[in-house]
C-alpha cells in the first residue's frame, strides 16, 4: 500500500490521504498533530463512520416504518428497505413533476 502501486497496477484510491498523512507525520512534531489526516486515511481504508451513518438511517427508517404501521397507514405510503432519499438534496416543484 505505502508503495503507491495497487493489485491492478494503478494507485490505490486511499493513496492520496497515505501521502498526506505521511507528509504530516514527517513534519510534525508530536504525532497526535496528524490526527487528522490519520482519520481520513483509516475511514477511507475501513469506511467506520459511513457504515454507522447508513445504520442510523436505516434504523430510523424502520422506526418511521413501524410507526406508520401502528398508525394505520396503507403498506404503499410506508417506505421500507434502502434508502432511497435521505432529504439533504430538496427536489424544486419543477423536477418532482
Amino acid at each position: 500500500m505505502a508503495s503507491g502501486f495497487g493489485f491492478s497496477s494503478g494507485v490505490p484510491k486511499c493513496f492520496v490521504y497515505w501521502q498526506e498523512f505521511s507528509k504530516c507525520y514527517a513534519q510534525a512534531d508530536e504525532p497526535s498533530q496528524c490526527r487528522a489526516q490519520s482519520d481520513d486515511y483509516l475511514e477511507c481504508l475501513h469506511h467506520t463512520k459511513e457504515t454507522m451513518r447508513a445504520r442510523v438511517i436505516q434504523h430510523q427508517l424502520n422506526r418511521q416504518a413501524e410507526q406508520a404501521a401502528k398508525e394505520g397507514k396503507k403498506a404503499s405510503e410506508i417506505h421500507t428497505g434502502v434508502a432511497s432519499s435521505v432529504g439533504l438534496i430538496e427536489r424544486s416543484s419543477d423536477e418532482s413533476k
